[in-house]
């Protein structure tokens, strides 16, 4: 069986506690993009995985998802897992997580664990705090460590987006001592809910000004995304990718090092 994981973008992103277990409180809306890697899941007499594409280091949480699972359930067969990667890697893309979560959902379809959307979420969680949101995969609303979602109404399906990703690897931990979390005086939860030629004042990410300060070439792909005609543009998760929100989708030169995705309305569409 195949299935297509997505990406996602972060239409704003709060911190807003320091926890005493070390993790921070966010709240931020995960907004689902048709970007998609490609995973493939056969029964096979011995566990194997392989990758294509983009390359992938170190154990990937497809692996670890099937081991989550085998524990629980020894009646899953040995499987043989093919990934053609196609979202890049420490983006803010969340590639990497929704490729472990749709091995979860795979594996409970193919051999019908009957697994609940609740109970696959616990399952994510067990992968990491942004894993959670591609079990459910429609645009929410994220607090605690990411792992809290509650829908929210926002449809940019009549609007076009481009990511654009310089290749820049940003180090979450270094990201997350930049910020002094603050409890924002508006939701992001109201603020998506105004149109989004009005996000430019409002939407913001907090991370976005140190990385930028620190990366200039990222502060560089902001402006330009604007100077292009972008309604919105920002930072997504902690970088390094960029996206622009536009009526119409411009056609700009980038250097030949960026990855740049280009979705159109039609794209959002089918879906």
């Amino acid at each position: 069986m195949i299935v297509f994981p997505n990406c996602k973008i972060n239409l704003g992103l709060h911190i807003t506690r320091k926890r005493d277990d070390g993790y921070h409180d966010l709240e931020t809306v995960f907004y689902p993009v048709p970007v998609r890697d490609v995973l493939e899941i056969v029964q096979a007499h011995a566990v194997q995985f392989s990758t294509s594409g983009v390359p992938v280091p170190g154990e990937n949480l497809c692996q670890k998802a099937y081991e989550w699972l085998k524990k629980d359930f020894p009646q899953i067969p040995p499987v043989a897992m093919h990934l053609h990667k196609k979202i890049p890697l420490g983006a803010g893309l969340g590639g990497g997580s929704a490729d472990g979560a749709f091995t979860l959902r795979l594996l409970n379809e193919q051999f019908r664990l009957g697994l609940s959307q609740d109970e696959l979420m616990a399952y994510a969680l067990q992968l990491g705090s942004d894993c959670p949101f591609f079990i459910v995969n429609k645009p929410c609303l994220a607090t605690g460590r990411g792992e809290w979602l509650t829908p929210v109404a926002v449809d940019l399906s009549a609007y076009s987006i481009l990511l654009v990703h310089p290749g820049i690897h940003v180090n979450t931990g270094w990201a997350f001592s930049q910020i002094q979390p603050v409890m924002p005086l508006k939701s992001l939860a109201e603020i998506v809910q105004e149109p989004v030629p009005s996000w430019r004042g409002l939407l913001k990410n907090d991370f976005e000004e140190p990385v930028c300060t620190q990366y200039p070439e990222m502060a560089a792909i902001k402006e330009k995304l604007y100077q292009s005609g972008a309604i919105y543009a920002s930072m997504s998760g902690s970088g390094s990718c960029f996206y622009g929100i536009f009526d119409t989708l411009p056609v700009i030169e980038w250097p030949a090092s960026y990855t740049v995705f280009a979705i159109s309305p039609t794209d959002q569409c089918a879906y």
